[in-house]
């Protein structure tokens, strides 16, 4: 449920952090995940090592205790029993209690844990009772009792009982069976009489002693509750982020890696994540490469070139849906009959798919696996024209030889391959037959003639300038002769007729088996404590649960080895500081009623002063610490959330949560409460006069008289208070576990001091536990044993809060690696898809459902490098070149995004107006799907068609495409600027002493505007690819255009003079489909700006104007050893 902030003009109210810590909350949020019972089995061990911690210590103090009877007792005789009850009661406890070891049987018999605590219980206090009742008949010997307050801190502390309300019940009855046995055996007969007033109020303060304790004993196990729960649920959302974490980075492979190989991909992964650590989660878009060029040489590879023939004919003719399934059914066999054949799928080229076999390990049948790999896409084409009634076919190429492989630029990470042996392949297919592959010499030597008959090549390769000049012989091969081959082919892709995309797998979910069995696992490794005394009561010795973080800990004082991260801790916030001040407070009160009913009558002015001021104190530290809280119930339960608080509300907020925040404060309170403690018990003593109370008692032994027992304290009092300060000591949550530590050790120490030295004959004269026994031994033995008890029930506690704090650290980490992992996985899919397509693909796509869109205006760009001859010394420069070109692209973000399509050799693809917003049709998702969880995306888009249609119907048709054709000059623009970027590249380059041979200047552009589809299809890895009439159109002016120039269409110059550009009619060019179409150039001055007229219309863009300094290029300097300043400075 999502927690209500109050905000004010003076401050704002957030209890979001606090609610987290609120036990009601845990319980909740344990039940909403079903940790119910994972919970159990974990609180079942987690009991069991109190349980071994208690064994241990109370056969420790068993033997401790009868130790010093026997060595301090004269009359040796009669404490023999008193050693025989605590030896026997001491066994049957540690025997009783050892069943619970026995998890699986105490997990099938859940009232052992009940009944095993009740006897052990009941056994100590039998014991205790039994022991001074025998020595009350018979020897007429009054006796205190021994274990009492140890015994509620063993119920409370120590027993696995499962619920609060079993360990209350058991703490008060015991506490009620103490107090019988005080006023019945021991105040009537010792102490006093019970029926006066003042004895009374002394019997009411035993009862507030036992209150006391139970509430102390009541908060451990609330605390330890909240503080489990909460490391519980830690460690559930650290799992689940592990899980989530471990199918993000094998789903960032899984992309990167089916574009780009491993050795390549990984320094650009690795640079992506640095990046992204290094800059906290956020990396400039669609940027991604710093100057990674990650080029490889491959001497041995077969390079396999496949053009559908017809292709032109279909995406003119096919609608936008029919076209992207034809295609994804046809490259999706393709992408899986590559993957058979251990072939790497390159890229698509409108019409062309190429690939090689060989590159990602060396492979000696490369050439057999791409000729098969050829005969398969035939045999699967022809079988989807079968199926699709559409005419289309195959003509492959293949050729064997070397190639460079590289990933280039900065956007659209690309993987692809050059060389003039992938320009043969090219040729191959070109000068090929359709229905066959068409091979060279050099791959037919790498084959076995026998399983192929071998057919002479083709008479147009024969005649081809290229082939000729590289003296290459060919030859075809057709599926029809190639009998060995088809019958394995058709064996194998029957089934994949139509691909099934869910053989992908889905990596951002997990069988839910598995995630329950890996939390299974991860809760059975939680620690409980840092050592396990339980082993020696069990049969368990291998368990290291605990390994991993007593490592980091110290032993002793549990301090982080690592200092900053127990400075971390130790300033950590404490959010149950409230829980702490109200027992605090209440422990506080029960101190001053003590106080006043054992005071002096000299002192009672000066106790009640100290008493108000210390109560005040309190009730002022109770109110700030629980006022937030009380806030959120009075407003926060309400339907209305919305509250004007006073300034001094907001003070006492903002005073809250400074102490919860502040180590030093909540240190000083921390002091104040104990300190406040210690002075109601030195007021206490203040008011006994030693010297009277020893005349007194010598007095009324020689004349045998009564004395007066108010005249001084009465010692067990003290030693319960002094118990009761040393148990807050320790208790007290979020405070450094050695001043802890400290300060109780000097409690202790002090109040040895007073029992021993200043107060000796008051202690030695009262009440003792067994006969004989020095009382002064009895009562420090008491403290002594309360300090170990609550050292060890402390330390278990700052163990516990130490692994939540460890696992909070951790979880923090992997939340912060799962984001990194995550953001790497947005910017690597930005730089394959366009930006609108991302969400869909991680929604729709990733769920295996088709994609695409219609436009009806789309302005398309090829920009080509002539005269370029590539080699591994100019690929780096062709990368320089092209990082440059993806630099602009920052630019071209506004109500126009230009978008990178491809590289393809020394081609750059753009296009402009591939935006939903423009979209005509878009792909929906299927119609049986929840409504409530449609893509945000897809509900965008409709609602902007929406918008668009009804504007349509206002303004007319012809409008709305007049909106839209500023992408046409947005296009434009960018050629520009490309030219403009190359040229200071070249300036740039003579002002560097390099080889002029392997950079030139040279490039032409061709653009074309009109209607076009897009989709992504493929099965091997996503692809997002444009088709229509502009997109064959864009390339062949560039194809047939002249260096230096931006060559148009007709109805493109026509759109770009109405915006003011000029463009010169060129003539009438030959172009492969139309045959011959009038086309235009874009007229550019010397100074490449754009020669302009009075425009009809105003861009809502306006163009970049060039800049004539040099030193504004910003990347190729810095590349070859210049200042870099402004890596995203506009020109």
């Amino acid at each position: 449920m999502p927690q209500p902030t109050f905000t004010d003009d003076k401050c704002q109210f957030n209890f979001n952090k606090e609610r987290l810590w609120e036990r009601s909350y845990l319980l909740v949020k344990c039940e909403e995940l079903h940790l119910e019972e994972e919970f159990r089995l974990y609180h079942v061990r987690l009991w069991n090592s109190f349980l071994g911690v208690f064994c241990l210590l109370h056969t420790l103090i068993t033997i401790v205790h009868c130790t010093i009877l026997l060595l301090t007792c004269p009359h040796t005789h009669l404490i023999l029993i008193d050693v025989c009850i605590y030896l026997v009661s001491a066994f049957i406890i540690v025997t009783v209690l050892s069943v619970n070891f026995c998890e699986k049987f105490a997990s099938r018999h859940s009232w052992i844990t009940y009944v095993s605590s009740v006897i052990a219980a009941l056994t100590l206090v039998s014991a205790d009772i039994f022991q001074g009742t025998y020595h009350y008949y018979t020897h007429d010997w009054a006796l205190d009792t021994f274990y009492d307050t140890y015994i509620i801190y063993m119920i409370y502390m120590f027993m696995p009982i499962p619920l609060m309300s079993g360990a209350l019940l058991l703490g008060v009855t015991v506490s009620v069976v103490y107090i019988t046995y005080f006023a019945v055996y021991i105040a009537t007969e010792y102490y006093f009489e019970i029926y006066s007033t003042y004895d009374y109020g002394r019997f009411i303060v035993d009862i507030f002693h036992h209150v006391c304790f139970n509430l102390l004993g009541m908060f451990f196990r609330t605390m330890n509750d909240i503080v489990v729960r909460s490391s519980f649920l830690d460690r559930h959302q650290y799992v689940m982020e592990k899980i989530w974490l471990r199918n993000a980075r094998r789903q960032e492979k899984l992309v990167l890696y089916s574009i780009i190989p491993p050795q390549i991909a990984k320094p650009i992964q690795d640079d992506i994540q640095n990046r992204l650590a290094r800059k906290g989660g956020g990396l400039r878009s669609p940027g991604v490469m710093e100057h990674i060029v990650g080029i490889q040489i491959h001497p041995e590879v077969s390079i396999l070139y496949a053009d559908v023939v017809n292709y032109t004919q279909l995406t003119t003719t096919l609608d936008v849906e029919r076209l992207v399934r034809l295609l994804h059914d046809l490259y999706g066999r393709f992408d899986l009959a590559a993957t058979q054949f251990q072939v790497q799928r390159i890229k698509f080229l409108g019409d062309c798919y190429y690939c090689v076999a060989g590159l990602k390990r060396p492979n000696p049948d490369h050439a057999k696996c791409c000729v098969d790999l050829g005969l398969s896409m035939i045999s699967h084409i022809q079988e989807v024209r079968r199926e699709n009634n559409v005419d289309i076919d195959m003509r492959i190429g293949v050729h064997s030889g070397s190639v460079i492989a590289a990933v280039i630029g900065e956007a659209k990470l690309q993987y692809d391959v050059w060389g003039i042996d992938l320009t043969i392949a090219n040729r191959l297919e070109s000068t090929g037959l359709a229905g066959h592959v068409h091979i060279s010499a050099s791959t037919l030597n790498e084959l076995d003639p026998s399983q192929y008959t071998i057919m002479p090549g083709t008479d147009a390769a024969s005649v081809d300038p290229l082939l000729i000049k590289h003296n290459i012989n060919t030859f075809l091969i057709s599926t029809e002769s190639s009998t060995h081959f088809t019958k394995r082919s058709t064996e194998k892709f029957d089934s994949q007729s139509y691909i099934d995309m869910r053989a992908r797998p889905d990596l951002y979910s997990t069988n839910e088996d598995v995630i329950n069995e890996e939390l299974r696992q991860e809760f059975r490794k939680m620690p409980v404590n840092s050592f396990k005394p339980g082993r020696i009561f069990s049969l368990k010795r291998n368990d290291h649960s605990n390994d991993l973080l007593t490592s980091e800990v110290t032993k002793l004082c549990l301090v982080f080895r690592d200092s900053q991260l127990e400075c971390k801790y130790l300033h950590s916030p404490d959010l149950m500081f409230k829980h702490s001040m109200l027992l605090a407070w209440i422990i506080g009160c029960s101190l001053t009623y003590i106080q006043l009913m054992t005071l002096n009558k000299n002192l009672r002015i000066s106790g009640l002063v100290l008493d108000f001021i210390i109560l005040t104190c309190l009730t002022i530290l109770l109110v700030i610490a629980w006022y937030k809280k009380l806030c959120f119930l009075s407003y926060g339960m309400n339907e209305e959330i919305n509250h004007r608080f006073s300034g001094l509300s907001c003070r006492i907020f903002r005073t809250c949560e400074k102490i919860q925040g502040s180590l030093s404060l909540r240190i000083c309170i921390y002091l104040f409460i104990l300190c406040s403690y210690n002075s109601v018990v030195s007021v206490i003593l203040m008011g006994c006069d030693r010297e009277e109370f020893e005349l007194m008692s010598i007095e009324s032994k020689l004349y045998h008289y009564d004395a007066d027992v108010t005249m001084c304290f009465n010692p067990w009092v003290i030693t319960n208070v002094v118990s009761l300060i040393i148990s807050m000591g320790f208790t007290f949550t979020n405070i450094p576990f050695i001043l802890k530590i400290v300060v109780c050790f000097v409690l202790t120490l002090a109040y040895l001091i007073i029992i021993f030295f200043q107060f000796e004959f008051i202690f030695h004269h009262s009440a003792t536990t067994n006969p004989f026994f020095a009382a002064e031994y009895a009562h420090s033995l008491l403290v002594v044993i309360t300090f170990f008890t609550l050292y060890l029930k402390e330390r278990h506690a700052e163990f516990t809060n130490k692994v939540n704090f460890n696992w909070r650290v951790e979880l923090r980490r992997k939340q912060r690696d799962a984001h990194i992992a995550n953001r790497s996985i947005i910017i690597l899919l930005n730089n394959i898809l366009p930006a609108h397509v991302v969400n869909v693909y991680l929604t729709s796509l990733a769920n295996h459902e088709l994609y695409y869109e219609e436009y009806k205006l789309v302005s398309v760009l090829f920009a080509t490098l002539r005269n370029f001859e590539m080699s591994l010394r100019s690929l780096r420069i062709l990368n320089e070149i092209i990082t440059q070109f993806d630099r602009l692209l920052h630019h071209y973000k506004g109500n126009y995004l230009v978008e990178k399509i491809k590289i393809v050799g020394c081609t750059y693809m753009a296009a402009c107006g591939l935006d939903v917003r423009f979209a005509d049709r878009i792909s929906k998702k299927s119609d049986n799907e929840d409504s409530n969880n449609r893509d945000s995306l897809m509900e965008e888009v409709q609602q902007a068609l929406m918008i668009r249609r009804a504007s349509s119907t206002v303004s007319g048709q012809s409008h709305r495409e007049n909106l839209h054709e500023e992408v046409v000059f947005v296009m434009a623009t960018f050629a520009l600027d490309l030219m403009r970027t190359l040229w200071m590249l070249n300036k740039a380059y003579e002002t560097v002493s390099y080889d002029r041979t392997i950079i030139t200047p040279d490039m032409s552009v061709g653009i074309s505007s009109g209607e076009v589809m897009a989709g992504v299809v493929g099965a091997s890895q996503p692809y997002y690819d444009i088709w229509g009439d502009p997109v064959n159109m864009a390339s062949r002016m560039d194809s047939t255009g002249m260096i230096g120039h931006i060559q148009v269409t007709k109805e493109t110059a026509i759109i770009l003079r109405e915006f003011g550009i000029v463009c010169n009619y060129r003539g009438k060019t030959y172009v492969k489909g139309p045959g011959k179409i009038p086309t235009y150039f874009v007229a550019i001055d010397n100074n490449y700006d754009f020669i302009t007229v009075d425009a009809k219309r105003t861009p809502r863009q306006q163009h970049r104007q060039r800049i004539a300094s040099l030193s504004d290029n910003e990347s190729l300097a810095g590349y070859l050893g210049f200042d870099d300043e402004d890596s995203n400075r506009e020109y």
